[in-house]
Order: C-alpha cells, then sequence, then structure tokens
C-alpha cells in the first residue's frame, strides 16, 4: 500500500514543487532531480529512495503559481500520486496533460509515514482508520491520466479508430 511521504500546507507553489532557478532544464528525463529541490524530501527522491506509487499529500490550491509544466513532469519522473484537497487550475490540467495521478479530496487528513489506500470514492487512511471521500475527476480527463497523458491517451484513441 502507498506510503505518505511528504505533507504540505496550502498554497504550494510551482516555485517549491520545481524552483525556476532550474527552467533551463525542460527535459522529463532530466526534471525529477529537482524534485522539492529546496525541501528535505529530494535527498531521498534523487537517490531513488522513495518508491513510485507514494504519495505527497497537500492542502488547497496545490500547484499555484507558474503555468511551468516542468513541476508537474518533474512529479510524474518519480511516479508519485499527488493527494490534495485542491488544484491550481492550470497544475490540474498540466497534470492531465502528462499523466500525473491527482486527487481531489478536500477533508484528506494524512501525516508522513502514513499508509493509504485508495478506493473509487474515498482515500482509506489505514493508520487513522479515517475515510475521506473524492472529487472525482471528469471521465475524459481521468482516461488521459489513466492513459499516461494527452499524447497516450491520443494515441491509444487513434489506433482504437483505425483498428474498427
Amino acid at each position: 500500500m502507498p506510503n505518505v511521504v511528504l505533507t504540505l500546507g496550502d498554497d504550494i507553489s510551482t516555485d517549491v514543487i520545481y524552483p525556476g532557478r532550474f527552467m533551463a532544464t525542460v527535459l522529463p528525463s532530466e526534471t525529477p532531480q529537482f524534485a522539492f529541490f529546496d525541501l528535505p524530501i529530494n535527498g531521498p527522491l534523487k537517490n531513488k529512495q522513495v518508491v513510485a506509487g507514494s504519495v505527497v499529500v497537500g492542502g488547497s490550491n496545490f500547484g499555484c503559481g507558474s503555468s511551468r509544466e516542468q513541476a508537474t513532469s518533474t512529479l510524474v519522473g518519480h511516479g508519485l500520486v499527488i493527494v490534495a484537497k485542491g488544484f491550481a487550475r492550470i497544475f490540474l490540467q498540466n497534470s492531465v496533460n502528462l499523466g500525473l495521478r491527482t486527487i481531489i479530496c478536500p477533508d484528506i487528513e494524512a501525516s508522513e509515514g502514513d499508509i493509504v489506500e485508495f478506493e473509487a470514492d474515498a482515500v482509506v487512511n489505514k493508520t487513522s482508520g479515517r475515510r475521506f471521500a473524492i472529487v472525482p475527476l471528469p471521465k475524459n480527463s481521468q482516461a488521459m491520466i489513466d492513459a499516461g497523458g494527452l499524447i497516450a491517451y491520443t494515441r491509444k484513441r487513434l489506433i482504437e479508430r483505425h483498428a474498427s
């Protein structure tokens, strides 16, 4: 089951996720090294001590600030799942486009080290024994995330059309 590796508060900007001083690096294969660069979690991320599927829990307005796509690609590169009370609009759209698993959970309560489980309509904190309802994304947006992003989704749809 997924482990919460980082908890953050409200209004976490893209500068916290991917500092602007690294904007010259845009390749998705290179951006992960700068994830949460100024936070202690960066070391374990860079050293591959954080397994894919690990969870970052945020407050409301997660991903606010600039529209930089790297703030999303850096998280995709580590296979992180982001559970937040709410997301900034552009960050959420970038997450859909790049296939970052984002879950809107307005009442989420979790601490670093907690074990969580994802159900269709809730996040279950196995450590505290509490359930928190999720706000589902629109079906098309969720389909794009599930496919791995907009490009993978489009490719899949084109192949399906040509196969029929």
